[in-house]
């Protein structure tokens, strides 16, 4: 989310910001939909309001000073009594609520704080402005989704340029490991023309473990199996310990690799061509350095 967005609430412009990623509301707007001539501090001279903020802060809070808040709480209710939000955080050292001065000056408060303000103006202001904050929430998911989507688009351009050579990541495949992959894949294949109608499940399961690993040998250089062998204690598959680049290269190799096996391009072929692939998608990923996703 921007650092400051804005919600209709019933009519009442109210400004959303963040502080230490958190998102704070504006009581300073929140108070144009209460009727009568209200200020802040008389919601904040309630007994209830400080025994809500307290408990909160306790629990968010571990530099809270209970002990000074528990001498402002002992003075709620008293006719004289009076604080201001600024007096409240300077002394206590809370985070739940703050004063900020500048262009998008006001009070504002936490989330959790500021609905319990939304209740004091009205229980329908409440409803509202939480269903618009909601909806605020899922616009910066799509957002979110959004941008995720832009960069990897981003990334992949660069894989499809040829302007950067650098060091090779994985390494070359040899014979010995393309026959070995060739016969993996082909021997359930012939099996299946013989199988029963029961087994058939079995072996189109092994057909795809055995495609699976051409990826794995074209990226990793070893077969799932090899990395087991070489990983008794870990767990999954060496795709589950992999990089983000790895893990983008190997996306874009699954869909080569459909197209190749939907063209009838035999096994050894498809192995060289997406080893060379993975070669060079990783070479030109190794280069975009310092890349800062969702900016």
């Amino acid at each position: 989310m921007p650092k400051n967005e804005t919600i209709n609430v019933s009519g009442v412009e109210v400004r959303v910001t963040k502080f230490n990623n958190d998102d704070y509301i504006s009581l300073t707007d929140m108070l144009k939909a209460k009727d009568g001539d209200f200020f802040i501090t008389d919601w904040l001279r309630n007994r209830n309001t400080l025994e809500y903020i307290g408990i909160w802060e306790k629990v968010y809070n571990p530099d809270f000073n209970y002990g000074e808040f528990a001498t402002i709480r002992n003075q709620a209710g008293l006719h004289s009594f009076k604080i201001g939000v600024q007096e409240f955080a300077q002394r206590t050292n809370a985070i739940s609520i703050r004063a900020k001065a500048g262009r998008y000056g006001g009070t504002y408060a936490h989330k959790d704080i500021a609905f319990e303000f939304a209740m004091w103006i009205s229980a329908e202001f409440k409803i509202y402005i939480v269903k618009e904050f909601q909806r605020l929430k899922v616009r910066e998911q799509e957002q979110l989704g959004w941008s995720a989507r832009r960069e990897l688009a981003k990334i992949n351009y660069r894989i499809h340029t040829d302007a950067i050579q650098n060091n090779l990541i994985p390494p070359a495949v040899s014979r010995a490991q393309m026959n070995i992959i060739y016969a993996n894949e082909m021997r359930p294949r012939r099996r299946h023309r013989v199988a029963r109608r029961a087994e058939r499940g079995v072996l189109r399961s092994k057909i795809a473990r055995g495609r699976a690993d051409v990826l794995n040998v074209a990226l990793f250089g070893k077969t799932h199996q090899q990395w087991q062998r070489e990983n008794p204690t870990l767990r999954g598959n060496q795709r589950d310990y992999a990089t983000i680049n790895q893990l983008i290269c190997i996306s874009n190799m699954e869909n080569i690799n459909a197209v190749m096996i939907n063209d009838g391009v035999l096994q050894p072929q498809r192995l060289k061509r997406l080893n060379e692939i993975a070669i060079h998608q990783m070479r030109v990923l190794s280069q975009v350095d310092n890349r800062n996703l969702l900016k």
